[in-house]
């Protein structure tokens, strides 16, 4: 059985790629990893479908064993990639998305060199500003921050081997879609296929 592909999305906060992997999952079937994280639940928060909910005990026990893919700390609470689930997925032939930010997408390229890596963006500036400010959920203070990490963000796009601009959800939808299928069709990916196509002509002559 071929290992399954693991799929890294990052984007802007405000272009959509929470919208667009819940796209993928739901179109496609694609399996999702699920963060750990220390912070409490929120309402209506279910463990292992938002997060796997830890205590700090069992998140630094997990960091200690090498349990994480990649974690971080943001402000007072800590953040991270199960591994077994991914690597369980993988082995089984399923592809496997993981929606992380920039620093960590990084991190699980130097671990996974053949990880497809994915950048989701909007087709401008302008129109990254626009979304955040319909939100309707955020002061101006905080949209000003989304934008100043979204221009750091943007000196790592070229560390990704794809950029998909989101303008229509379905059409990005698909277009990503048909990326990791391409990945699957490349000639280092078919090997042992080939080997069994020749010699199955060669026993018809």
């Amino acid at each position: 059985m071929n290992k399954g592909k693991l799929i890294v999305i990052s984007g802007f906060s405000g272009a959509g790629k929470g919208t667009v992997v819940k796209g993928l999952v739901e179109k496609y079937g694609y399996s999702l990893s699920v963060s750990a994280t220390t912070r409490a639940p929120r309402e209506g928060e279910v463990d292992g479908r938002e997060y796997y909910f830890k205590t700090e005990k069992d998140f630094r026990s997990l960091i200690d064993y090498n349990g994480f893919i990649e974690w971080a700390q943001y402000v007072d609470n800590f953040y991270g990639t199960p591994r077994k689930f991914v690597e369980d997925e993988l082995e089984a032939g399923r592809d496997v998305i993981l929606e992380i930010e920039v620093q960590g997408a990084m991190k699980v390229k130097k671990q996974y060199p053949d990880a497809v890596l994915i950048f989701i963006c909007t087709k401008d500036a302008e129109t990254l500003s626009e979304r955040l400010h319909k939100r309707g959920t955020e002061t101006e203070e905080n949209i000003k921050k989304r934008i100043a990490r979204a221009a750091e963000e943007s000196e790592s796009i070229s560390e990704y081997e794809y950029v998909v601009i989101n303008d229509e959800l379905d059409k990005c939808i698909d277009t990503v879609n048909s990326i990791i299928i391409s990945k699957h069709c490349r000639l280092e990916e078919r090997i042992a296929f080939a080997d069994e196509m020749v010699a199955g002509l060669k026993e018809l002559l």
